[in-house]
């Protein structure tokens, strides 16, 4: 029978290893709320959607598909009106040990699912699942859905094996003809110490490269704390670089409004390029002309488009004495500049792939930028134009903060804003953030304002000029991105920071992008 405590996490001490159960419980995924996952698709799962029964779901790490990150299986599972609760049994195993020690002191607290889709529908931009089978249930730095949550940890004390100190014996009461003698269910006995979570903030990888400089107790101590983020590494040279433990960077970096508006997906570990398979001839369906006639027939065809990982990377040396001066924020201030400019060049690969698929067939002119009247109808004859190749209609529109700003200056006959802050009755739609910020929904679009939108050349122009219209499934991201690494240089006394990630973006589908500007030469 499972019972949960939502308000705080409990730790159950227990007598010896060989009983100790080592289990979490908790929610792992809530039915009915909506959220955003990792594919960038807003899903909500339905209320028993995921059965309570078939194969145990393993327990893994980050929702890596790795023997190495398993650290337990899911022993129960009960599904309820609310969502389903489970409870999962961690292996003995250093893995486990090393979750474990995170768990107790509050550092990872969160879950979520990995689902196989068998039945979904669709409810606007939203996938609602209606059925799935349960793969893994991960522990994670942050989950899809807010209410999944670990309730409940049955872990023992870390000072179980230690010896405890003998209880102070208690004064005999005085002999008095009065006193009643204790029953033995009253006799005194040693109190149960019952385990609580450490509450220990987790360093900046600025501070945890400044620790581990400086050796000694205080760095073998924060590492104990903090292992399970890395993982066992095992090097027999000195000079291998050394993964830094705190992830500085996320899909959802603000500097990636195309690939946060894309969702990037995850891409397949093994080989230089992989394939996307994709229906280059679609099947016929017409009408019979007679009875007994030949159906409308058509080759089905599918195809596999090559898609090539590129590897995005730099890096950086600060001297000793740079570090030794200013230790820990001079770290953290590179940490921080390169995870930045790595989300601005795999940022500017999207445009460059956008700019160099379009052709003359994708134009939509638009003569003048400041006619609020010829926008709307370009606007609306690029809409139709993707529909009619496949019925799927627009659903973004991403532009240079250049073309922001024009699209906010709009004015209709009486010189009111077209998409103005606040909603008017008859409104076009809003750009809410007014100049403070660049998010809106123009004619009901979602509007992606991008920095990286720039210099590109767009035919005979500049990508600064331009505007694309889409659907986002016409535009596929990959991205397997690999943090950083550090190495320490002896003879120069200086420290080499690196960022690196495996990053490719490919156009599934031309005919769901149309672009809007000036009138151009393209390929």
């Amino acid at each position: 029978m499972l019972k949960f405590n939502a308000t705080s996490v409990s730790l159950d001490a227990a007598a010896g290893e060989e009983t100790q159960p080592r289990t979490i419980s908790g929610i792992a995924v809530p039915y009915g709320p909506e959220a955003v996952v990792q594919s960038g698709h807003r899903v909500r799962i339905e209320a028993g959607a995921i059965p309570e029964d078939g194969p145990a779901p393993r327990l893994v790490m980050q929702h890596q598909e790795d023997a190495r990150a398993v650290v337990g299986m899911v022993t129960e599972r009960v599904s309820t009106d609310d969502g389903m609760m489970f409870t999962a049994r961690i292996a003995n195993t250093t893995a486990g040990n090393d979750l474990l020690e995170l768990l107790k002191m509050g550092a990872l607290d969160s879950v979520s699912v990995g689902l196989d889709v068998l039945s979904e529908r669709q409810e606007g931009k939203t996938r609602v699942i209606t059925a799935a089978s349960w793969r893994e249930l991960s522990v994670v730095f942050e989950p899809a859905f807010e209410g999944a949550k670990i309730l409940e940890i049955a872990a023992s004390s870390p000072d179980a094996d230690e010896p405890q100190p003998d209880p102070i014996p208690e004064e005999e009461p005085m002999s008095n003809e009065n006193t009643v003698e204790a029953s033995a269910e009253t006799i005194p006995t040693a109190p149960i110490v019952f385990a609580q979570p450490k509450s220990l903030r987790l360093p900046s990888a600025g501070e945890y490269i400044a620790a581990m400089r400086a050796g000694g107790s205080d760095f073998a101590e924060l590492n104990s704390r903090i292992v399970a983020a890395t993982g066992d590494v095992l090097v027999s040279d000195s000079s291998v670089p050394t993964p830094i433990v705190e992830p500085l960077f996320t899909s959802l970096n603000p500097l990636r409004p195309i690939v946060t508006a894309l969702g990037a997906k995850a891409m397949p570990q093994q080989g230089a390029s992989f394939l996307r398979p994709y229906v280059k001839t679609a099947s016929s369906v017409g009408v019979q002309s007679t009875e007994l006639t030949d159906l409308s027939t058509a080759n089905f065809e599918v195809a596999q488009l090559t898609i090539n990982k590129k590897t995005f990377g730099g890096k950086l040396v600060l001297s000793e004495q740079a570090i030794d001066w200013s230790s820990p924020s001079m770290l953290d201030a590179a940490i921080g500049d390169l995870s930045g400019r790595y989300a601005l060049a795999t940022e500017k690969d999207v445009v460059d792939t956008l700019a160099a698929g379009i052709t003359n067939s994708q134009e939509v002119v638009v003569t003048d930028y400041t006619d609020a009247e010829e926008v709307i109808a370009d606007l609306y004859t690029a809409s139709a134009a993707i529909a009619s190749a496949g019925n799927y209609l627009p659903n973004a529109l991403v532009v240079s903060p250049a073309m922001w700003a024009k699209l906010g200056s709009l004015v209709d006959l009486q010189g009111r804003p077209l998409f103005p802050m606040n909603a008017p009755a008859n409104g076009a739609g809003l750009l809410p953030g007014g100049v403070t910020a660049w998010n809106g929904n123009p004619l009901g679009l979602t509007l992606v304002v991008s920095n990286q939108v720039g210099s590109q050349a767009v035919g005979n122009k500049t990508a600064t000029e331009y505007s694309w219209l889409m659907n986002t499934r016409g535009v596929e991201v990959y991205e397997q991105y690999k943090g950083f690494l550090r190495d320490e240089s002896v003879g120069s006394l200086g420290v080499t920071i690196a960022v690196r990630g495996y990053f490719a973006s490919k156009i599934i589908d031309v005919n769901m992008i149309r672009i809007l500007g000036p009138d151009a030469t393209f390929a």
